[in-house]
């Protein structure tokens, strides 16, 4: 298979799909093209019935993903801006989440923002000591994150953990995130490829209906009744706060929050 952009590589090896972030000059930072890549990806793993385990990494080894390129957000104008792009990110983040293979995410330097999310979606994150995770939206772009993002969140680390990285918009390190529940284990840099063969050759052992169903069962546990949050999505993305972040962030200042 061949993806829409050579940003985003797909290859399967025997009964594993690998999935690369390969933009390492911007730490891996997705475009929409690298967004609809990897749902193409997915639809080709859940199409190929020999996949067993989807392995997905950034190039480079500074980041996993460093979130979405921010200059795509100067387009923005309104608060339906906001809620189309979330829609449009809920898309793909959901797609992952959905497949129907075990994903195991293998983080070495930065998982931020929508980084964050995408490994976040995963099933196992296999992490080197250099890896770091965080939303830092508070201090940077005064943006939101969409309810199911918040709730995948929550589920992962708990609400009290949520509302401090958020808060604090500080960068978890991979012992920190293995103690919060982020990262499901950390392996030496030079280690990280054996084990991820290991744990793969274990999946590929495993009953396949039942990862499957798991997977599905605690998927529909974290979002049985959630509510909309549009408005929070609209308000937030329509802000002066939040373009005056966009403007900073591309002009390499500091924002100045009018909070409003």
């Amino acid at each position: 298979m061949t993806t829409g952009t050579d940003q985003l590589l797909y290859e399967r090896r025997g009964a594993r799909a690998y999935i690369t972030f390969n933009r390492p000059e911007a730490r891996n930072a997705m475009t929409w093209e690298m967004y609809e890549a990897l749902y193409e990806c997915c639809e080709e793993v859940d199409r190929d019935g020999e996949v067993r385990v989807v392995v997905l990494r950034g190039a480079g080894g500074r980041a996993f993903v460093a979130g979405t390129d921010i200059r795509q957000f100067r387009e923005f104008r309104s608060g339906e801006d906001g809620i189309a792009y979330e829609r449009r990110m809920e898309r793909v983040i959901g797609r992952l989440e959905e497949v129907r293979k075990p994903t195991v995410a293998v983080i070495d330097g930065y998982a931020v923002g929508g980084g964050l999310s995408i490994c976040a979606v995963c099933d196992l994150r296999v992490c080197t000591p250099e890896a770091r995770f965080g939303i830092p939206i508070a201090r940077t772009l005064g943006n939101c994150l969409s309810m199911k993002n918040y709730a995948r969140l929550m589920a992962l680390i708990g609400p009290a953990r949520a509302k401090a990285l958020l808060f604090t918009a500080r960068m978890l390190s991979a012992e920190e995130a293995l103690a919060a529940g982020l990262a499901t284990e950390v392996v030496p840099r030079e280690e990280v490829d054996g084990r991820v063969e290991e744990l793969c050759s274990a999946l590929e052992s495993h009953a396949p209906i039942t990862l499957r169903v798991t997977k599905e069962a605690l998927r529909r546990i974290t979002f049985a009744g959630l509510p909309d949050g549009s408005d929070l999505v609209r308000e937030t993305y329509g802000s002066e706060d939040f373009h005056e972040g966009v403007a900073a962030f591309v002009e390499k200042r500091e924002p100045r929050w009018r909070g409003r």
